[in-house]
């Protein structure tokens, strides 16, 4: 017989969530992951996927997966350490390191997954950690992991950083401080300010690091946020996600030598952890081939992007602060958003509710994710439906 305690705690927070527009429901996919999908047999415009530049469906990515799990079966069989690495594997993290400008990569079964393995590989209870204030949850996580001291720092705040730095490094508490950032912020679409952050980890001699699962693929001409602003060579770590412009799964670090060598001998999910499969090592590898020879893709993708922004900006929404192709809708209140959410998938669009605990109390919002495989007839559609439902609701 099951627990009454836990029924009675699990049936007491599911009610109070539903009633606060906290509750996610989730929609299967009658269809491919693209511009366009089918919910319960209805076809959506789809403005939620992280597929920016639509690889999840590229031909070419399905050839070498089918290629690959033709020769080298459906899973690698092992974790990498003991016969788990196939010579795909290395093919990859060579890409990897050229497509990111650093010496080595390693290859990672998820974009969470690096950040649990690479803070706490390096860091550990006589340390610190300067961490943004709205920085994703898996670099929270890994942070907790790793037992060394959390310091935020307010969001994209220099001033506060600086003075952090200068006190987590002066107070002689600390072996080691690193300071970690996302390289583009995936709920309002900003840019960290990483000149103004390499500066500051020059002057107090910290470890950066930059999780850019929603940079590669996007700002750099797709090599990052990193290689936007000119910074290869002042990053100790360059994290990242196969998962999103890749348009596969994986995740990834990349850095200096001795970097990939320490935490291919200590980093747990590296160690403990079956090995990506070779379909989707093999995908990986053709995606980034096809991002490297040209920019076509991207340039497509930051079109429909400029296209979207300024049309919701035109009809009236708060779009917040972003620099990038994650739009916003800010609504605020959590019901409010939720019901936004329900009508805009009625009329057509499937733009996500997005509500706390992954944004703060009362700035609930839909987040618009336009890609290069959206076409203008597709986004001048949605666009009408935000009109009409926005004034309906009377949220523009």
């Amino acid at each position: 017989m099951s627990s009454k305690v836990l029924s009675q705690y699990l049936n007491e927070h599911l009610t109070a969530l539903k009633t606060k527009g906290l509750y996610n429901v989730i929609d299967p996919l009658e269809s491919p992951n693209g511009p366009v999908i089918m919910i319960q047999g209805k076809t959506l415009i789809n403005l939620s996927s992280n597929n920016y530049l639509g690889l999840t469906t590229n031909q070419s990515l399905k050839k070498a997966a089918i290629t690959a799990i033709e020769q080298y079966g459906v899973g690698a069989g092992a974790v990498r350490t003991i016969n788990g690495t196939l010579q795909l594997h290395l093919r990859l993290e060579e890409k990897l390191a050229a497509f990111k400008h650093t010496e080595a990569a390693i290859a990672y079964q998820s974009g969470l997954n690096c950040n649990m393995a690479a803070i706490s590989a390096v860091m550990d209870e006589n340390d610190a950690i300067l961490s943004d204030e709205l920085n994703h949850a898996s670099i929270i996580d890994g942070c907790r992991l790793s037992k060394a001291k959390i310091i935020r720092y307010l969001h994209s705040d220099m001033a506060d950083l600086w003075e952090k730095a200068k006190e987590a490094t002066k107070s002689g508490k600390y072996k080691k401080v690193m300071v970690i950032t996302d390289g583009v912020f995936s709920m309002d679409g900003d840019i960290a300010k990483l000149p103004d952050i390499v500066r500051i980890a020059e002057e107090f001699e910290l470890i950066t690091y930059v999780d850019d699962a929603h940079g590669s693929g996007v700002l750099g001409k797709g090599a990052g946020t990193v290689k936007h602003f000119g910074l290869s060579e002042k990053i100790d770590y360059q994290i990242g996600t196969l998962s999103k412009a890749i348009g596969v799964v994986g995740g990834y670090v990349a850095g200096r030598q001795e970097l990939i060598d320490w935490l291919k001998v200590r980093s747990r999910p590296f160690l403990f952890s079956t090995a990506l499969t070779p379909g989707d090592v093999a995908a990986c590898i053709k995606a980034i081939e096809i991002l490297m020879e040209s920019s076509e893709l991207n340039d497509r993708l930051w079109e429909n992007a400029h296209y979207l922004k300024s049309g919701l900006k035109a009809l009236g929404y708060n779009t917040g602060k972003s620099e990038t192709p994650i739009t916003p809708c800010i609504i605020g209140d959590e019901v409010v958003t939720q019901r936004f959410s329900h009508r805009l998938m009625e009329e057509g669009v499937y733009a996500k509710a997005i509500v706390f605990p992954t944004v703060p109390k009362g700035t609930g919002r839909v987040r618009n994710m336009p890609t290069a495989a959206h076409s203008q007839e597709m986004l001048n559609e949605a666009l009408s439906i935000y009109e009409k439902v926005g004034k309906e609701l009377r949220v523009i």
